[in-house]
């Protein structure tokens, strides 16, 4: 068992690691990115990655105020369902209208990988196998497709 403190150090010692991996890499139209913190340039839309105690997540949250808008852009992301899961290479989970753990209403497409834990050093190779080839196929479905939610 770990103290929060320690927990919060290993967490962040993980990422810090794999930030530094993923680094060199450019995102698909060849600029310098930052990975960990993905910006998707479309205000309340974020490329997210989880790593926690039991899991690990990669993901697209919505967070725009208001039901309405934000199912606009849920089904804006559905409307191009069958080129995204093409360019990921697998199928994600879909949850439109969703209250998060803060009690904030989102929407979420994202894919999971189980039985993992953050806090085991161990299980950080099949954490950062997950993660990085997923965003990497995030980041090129977003530079194919993000003109689709420009205005």
């Amino acid at each position: 068992m770990y103290s929060k403190q320690e927990a919060a150090l290993l967490t962040q010692e993980f990422w810090t690691l794999f930030g530094r991996y993923i680094a060199p890499l450019p995102s698909a139209d060849g600029e310098k990115i930052n990975w960990v913190n993905y910006k998707t340039g479309l205000k309340d839309t974020r490329f997210v990655m989880v790593a926690d105690t039991g899991f690990a997540k990669v993901g697209i949250v919505l967070q725009q105020p208001g039901v309405a808008f934000q199912q606009l852009y849920f089904e804006k992301f559905a409307a191009l369902k069958k080129q995204m899961h093409k360019t990921l290479g697998e199928a994600w989970q879909w949850q439109p209208g969703i209250t998060n753990q803060h009690g904030k209403l989102t929407s979420e497409i994202f894919t999971t990988l189980e039985n993992v834990n953050v806090l085991n050093r161990q299980d950080w190779p099949a954490i950062i196998s997950f993660l990085k080839p997923r965003m990497i196929a995030l980041d090129q479905f977003w530079c194919e497709y993000k003109y689709a939610f420009e205005g």
